[in-house]
């Protein structure tokens, strides 16, 4: 199993970043904020504008370093180095993602584990704060999911597979609001809304679904896959669809319930988020500190992989699926196994 390595994210606008020997420099108003060994880093993810200069961006890609650009949350462009993997994998790749029959076989086993790990999200509140949280409506919501995983089994369409998935994320997020037992004046969930996200508990979602998408990509390149080409997610310019596909999965397991865990447990505030005159909810520089340094714990945790019977730290589990994915692809599996939260 590959090893995991630490990740640096820039979230200071100013920031500007540069080599030095062997190490990163990270300059801010012309003095050193921090420096860094190369041969520690695994990737570099900055949300500033200022840039990173071209020897920094040779050497990264030179020891397979890739180098993330977002403008708030959202992806702007990626330096990587030579591809991974071989060609072979790749033409499977895009083969199958022409083929209907096998783009259903894969996504629906993707959506199984998404709903499966909703219902269990929903499931380990009941059992864990059983008096904080309205269970007769958790408890309906866990129903209509086991329903929702019953079609998808049966599911023979990709357009009857998404409707499917619409739904069950509409059940699951209809009850997210009772996961928030701490904050609820600051952190009130009435709603799924992205595009801009118009409330602190979505800023924080779109952000913490932002850094796993990144990693997501980060993981299906790593094993010699396409990025840019999904089976659950069509093929769209710019859009990096196998990596939406790798995190359905891991949505509720991964970033759901480490951003529940920053609210829960007060790691953030409402002072960490700021509105805009459009009411478009953005983090502040700050904010975006916290939770990057709780993700970069998190990650460290252990969990046994259902499948793999291994121990793995949960940074490494996107890379562990598309390392599963590639393997079907290669013919070396009978079908995708899902990560399912146990």
């Amino acid at each position: 199993m590959k090893k995991l390595l630490n990740t640096l994210y820039v979230t200071s606008p100013d920031a500007y970043l540069s080599l030095d020997g062997e190490n990163i420099v990270v300059r801010k108003d012309d003095e050193v904020a921090m420096r860094l060994p190369v041969h520690n880093l695994d990737a570099v993810i900055a949300f500033n504008y200022v840039g990173a200069s071209p020897a920094l961006i040779r050497k990264c890609t030179e020891n397979n370093i890739s180098i993330s650009f977002f403008s708030g949350n959202q992806y702007c462009g990626r330096f990587v180095g030579k591809e991974n993997g071989n060609v072979i994998l790749r033409k499977t790749q895009y083969r199958f993602s022409d083929d209907q029959q096998k783009c259903l076989d894969i996504a629906r086993n993707m959506i199984l584990g998404k709903v499966f790990n909703e219902r269990y999200v929903i499931n380990r509140a009941l059992r864990d704060h059983e008096m904080r949280v309205d269970t007769d409506k958790l408890r309906n919501a866990s129903g209509l999911l086991q329903k929702a995983i019953e079609n998808i089994r049966k599911c023979q369409d990709l357009n009857e597979l998404r409707g499917y998935e619409g739904e069950a994320a509409t059940v699951y997020f209809r009850v997210f609001d009772e996961l928030i037992l701490q904050n609820k004046e600051q952190f009130r969930f009435r709603g799924r809304n992205k595009r801009p996200p118009l409330d602190n508990v979505n800023a924080l979602l779109s952000f913490a679904y932002s850094l796993l998408a990144n990693e997501c990509a980060g993981a299906a390149y790593s094993v010699g896959l396409d990025p840019y080409v999904g089976f659950m997610h069509r093929d769209r310019p710019g859009r990096r669809s196998l990596a939406l596909d790798l995190m359905e999965e891991l949505r509720s397991p991964v970033a759901d319930r480490f951003m529940l865990t920053l609210i829960n447990k007060r790691q953030i505030t409402a002072d960490d988020f700021l509105e805009m005159e459009d009411h478009a909810v953005i983090m502040k520089e700050e904010g975006r500190k916290t939770v990057i340094q709780r993700w970069q714990e998190t990650k460290q945790e252990v969990i046994q992989h259902p499948f793999l019977k291994e121990k793995i730290q949960l940074g490494l589990l996107p890379y562990a699926q598309a390392l599963l994915l590639a393997r079907y692809l290669r013919g070396d599996l009978d079908a995708y196994p899902p990560f399912l939260k146990r």
